[in-house]
């Protein structure tokens, strides 16, 4: 999957006429971009599309309309669009309680690095997690942990061909495991080459 350049991009006129269809679009494609593994968590996986909306919106925000200012919004987004060998992720432990998602954080240390991948006929695949900054403490764990899971070319070729995915996580506090819908499937394989 390529990364985004500037010719990519909606100027902040053009962008104001089209934002509403524009959401519209990524809101429906991100349906088929969400895993949820059990009630709360979830892996939003990103690609070119994902990704140009999260430029195009900082752009609108903070009204940048000059090359350096875009190149740096360009520079921070584009690490998180998959190279064709594998998923990225922004991975969210979801509660809707303040209180409760406080206990749980301090519960699920680590859970980033419990979480896995697997496609059918194949080991499982652990992330690599958070390769910006660290999202942990010692009392608590993060509610958004950014992954990537790096596939061998063997996977790849078997998603490509119509193989079952599933995505977990085998932490003491949170053991879930889920089949991935077919269209979520088919949407991650079109990540791969």
């Amino acid at each position: 999957m390529s990364k985004l350049t500037h010719e990519n991009l909606y100027s902040l006129e053009e962008y104001a006429r089209i934002r509403n269809d524009f959401r519209n679009k990524v809101i429906d494609h991100k349906k088929s971009r969400r895993v949820a593994i059990g009630d709360h968590a979830a892996l939003y996986f990103e690609d070119q599309l994902t990704m140009q909306y999260q430029v195009q919106e900082m752009l609108r925000i903070e009204r940048i309309f000059e090359a350096d200012g875009i190149q740096d919004e360009l520079d921070v987004y584009n690490p998180l669009i998959p190279d064709g060998m594998n998923w990225k992720a922004t991975f969210m432990v979801e509660y809707g309680d303040v209180e409760e998602r406080r206990r749980a954080l301090a519960n699920l240390i680590g859970i980033e690095r419990a979480l896995w991948v697997q496609v059918e006929g194949f080991d499982r695949v652990s992330p690599i997690t958070n390769e910006d900054l660290e999202r942990e403490t010692e009392d608590k764990t993060s509610a958004v942990h950014f992954v990537r899971f790096e596939l061998t070319p063997e996977m790849a070729a078997a998603v490509k061909q119509g193989a079952a995915i599933r995505a977990g996580i085998a932490h003491p506090a949170y053991n879930e495991e889920t089949l991935l819908a077919a269209e979520i499937r088919d949407s991650l394989a079109g990540d791969l080459h």
